[in-house]
């Protein structure tokens, strides 16, 4: 089959990679370049366990063609976090418990950082609804509803560093 070229910005790298047209941003992230924290599971935009931020928007990765980002900036759980210091997002999921098993964790923790990003000051209403195509089995919700309200007044008396993230 033929591939194409791609040139791909994740994290804030170039990335240049050949792949077949078909192929998903999911396959090549953790395929051609070993970026694992986005997981796969249901591969139909139903878990959001491979949430990615593109252009800073909360996007399923197993239903986007790697193609379609051509040009775009793409930021997975990795890119996230400063060298040596954990995103407020992170620290607070881990202060409140909110990570068991984790398998859902980096794309709650991404699509958690796309809301934030639009909704400096989020109510656990609004945090229910921008994280409801994300699935956790094993949490109860509570305690990721809480760490990201505990990291949204984070964000607002952090340096600014960490909010550009």
């Amino acid at each position: 089959m033929t591939r194409i070229a791609l040139s791909l910005t994740i994290n804030g790298q170039t990335h240049d990679v050949l792949a077949e047209p078909h192929r998903t941003l999911l396959d090549v992230l953790r395929t051609d370049l070993g970026l694992i924290g986005t997981k796969e599971n249901c591969l139909e935009a139903e878990c959001g366990v491979c949430t990615v931020l593109l252009e800073g928007a909360a996007v399923n990765a197993c239903i986007l063609l790697a193609a379609q980002c051509q040009g775009r900036a793409i930021v997975t759980i990795e890119g996230l976090a400063a060298p040596g210091q954990l995103h407020p997002l992170q620290r607070a999921f881990i202060d409140h418990g909110a990570v068991q098993c984790g398998y859902c964790i980096p794309g709650m923790i991404l699509a958690a950082k796309a809301y934030l990003d639009t909704n400096p000051e989020p109510d656990g209403d609004g945090v229910r609804e921008a994280l409801a195509g994300n699935l956790c089995r094993c949490t109860g919700y509570q305690r990721i509803i809480d760490a990201v309200l505990s990291a949204a007044r984070a964000l607002r008396t952090s340096p600014p560093s960490q909010a550009a993230r």
